[in-house]
């Protein structure tokens, strides 16, 4: 096999039922060994390496990101892929039950808040862009019907959303009260449950100077790259209040969360794509 020879359709539809199987498992809560998958697929591949077999595991990664489906912890997406790659994974996952009953599931679940020992522990940097830029893929206008809202669903799960702002804020009373700003750390405030969702962010800490912190909490159970949504009203507030306004992202929450924090305008650090609109009629 020639080196950067592009994948015949077998291999692929090969790879992509492999992964699917290994993501049906992981969302199910079933270990599972990425060894054992990647070994047995290899010897159906014509001569492929394994960094090769991993590259285009990421790929599929992308295309379920796409697809509206969560990805396999460890395949970080790529979005450079083959077009056929997308149109296998269409076909396959419109014959998934189980895979849809998965995800399904999952972005339903009930959650509940989690503590950790270690402030410290819990936070990770924020994930670096590609190197090579990579052209967005285009999607939206196959109309496809195995585009689901997983992710959507799973961002109107009110339990793991509360799970989450309850985690954050815990991490910032430790904090506050490991600088010796005990007094601070007892005005936090949850202010989405006292005060409701409309003030464009969801916790009200404070920096060790006392100056306000406004921290928007978005949840996931999935990996550190899965996108999230945002109101306007969030994004409003987060360009009115930068040099306040947070946004921490919590993910992998159910098996080991961790988090990462974007400071400022949430346009500043992040691709905006509009998903839905508010139609009025007139003219």
């Amino acid at each position: 096999m020639a080196k950067g020879e592009d994948w015949s359709r077998l291999e692929v539809e090969a790879c992509v039922a492999d992964y699917l199987t290994m993501l049906t498992l992981e969302l199910n809560g079933q270990r599972y060994s990425k060894t054992q998958h990647a070994n047995a697929l290899l010897e159906k591949l014509d001569g492929r390496s394994r960094q090769s077999l991993e590259f285009k595991h990421c790929n599929i990664s992308a295309v379920m990101l796409a697809l509206g489906f969560p990805y396999i912890n460890g395949y970080k997406p790529r979005g450079n892929f083959q077009g056929m790659l997308l149109e296998v994974v269409e076909a396959q996952v419109q014959t998934r039950i189980a895979l849809q009953e998965a995800a399904q599931a999952a972005v339903l679940r009930p959650a509940m808040a989690v503590a950790q020992a270690d402030n410290d522990a819990v936070w990770v940097d924020v994930p670096k862009p590609t190197r090579v830029r990579e052209a967005p893929a285009r999607y939206a206008p196959r109309f496809s019907p195995a585009k689901r809202d997983y992710l959507a669903q799973e961002a109107r799960n009110r339990s793991l959303g509360r799970a989450g702002e309850l985690f954050v804020l815990e991490l910032e009373a430790r904090r506050l009260h490991a600088a010796g700003k005990k007094a601070l750390s007892e005005r936090i405030e949850h202010v989405a449950a006292t005060q409701g969702d409309g003030l464009g962010f969801d916790v009200l800490s404070y920096e060790e100077s006392g100056r306000e912190r406004l921290i928007e909490v978005k949840t996931t159970a999935f990996g550190q790259l899965t996108p999230f949504f945002v109101s306007r009203n969030e994004l409003a507030r987060s360009e009115a209040d930068a040099e306040r306004y947070h946004l921490y992202r919590v993910f992998d929450f159910r098996n080991k969360a961790r988090l990462f924090r974007l400071p400022g305008a949430i346009g500043a650090s992040c691709t905006l794509e509009a998903n839905t609109y508010l139609a009025r009629l007139g003219e």
